[in-house]
């Protein structure tokens, strides 16, 4: 009976599947068997930002709420804010030197995205959501509406 218990718990729970790659921590979500759960890649970029953990490879969803002028110092980034449905803000630094600007773009936008989370205090910054030439870190993308 002991050992059912254990089985059966082991079953239902959230389960975080962590893999180390040359340069950041990739986590991918196995969802439990059962359909109330409600975890989401989301929920992982939250626990980073409560954990102030940085250089993990995320995805998600959010919503424009503000357009912000390029960074035009060394690789040109193309940079706006995002809400997620958490209610935590994300910049979005998009290397427009190795992928195209995501065009057009306006607050309101819905835009899906691959990349590395780096923490800081106002709720993090997304960037590497292009190819990497070199191919020595995962390619990153960005996806509106």
């Amino acid at each position: 009976m002991k050992k059912l218990l254990i089985l059966l718990a082991v079953l239902h729970a959230p389960q975080a599947i962590c893999d180390t790659t040359k340069t950041s921590t990739v986590f991918r979500y196995t969802p439990p068997a059962t359909a109330s759960s409600k975890v989401t890649a989301v929920d992982a970029i939250t626990r980073a930002f409560a954990n102030h953990q940085s250089n993990i490879q995320v995805n998600g969803t959010g919503v424009v709420t503000k357009l912000l002028p390029d960074d035009n110092h060394g690789s040109r980034h193309q940079k706006f804010l995002i809400r997620l449905p958490s209610g935590l803000s994300l910049l979005i630094a998009h290397n427009i030197d190795l992928a195209a600007r995501l065009s057009p773009l306006k607050p309101g936008d819905s835009v899906e995205f691959y990349g590395e989370y780096e923490w800081n205090p106002q709720g993090g910054v997304v960037h590497w959501t292009h190819p990497d030439p070199r191919g020595s870190h995962a390619s990153g993308w960005l996806r509106i509406n």
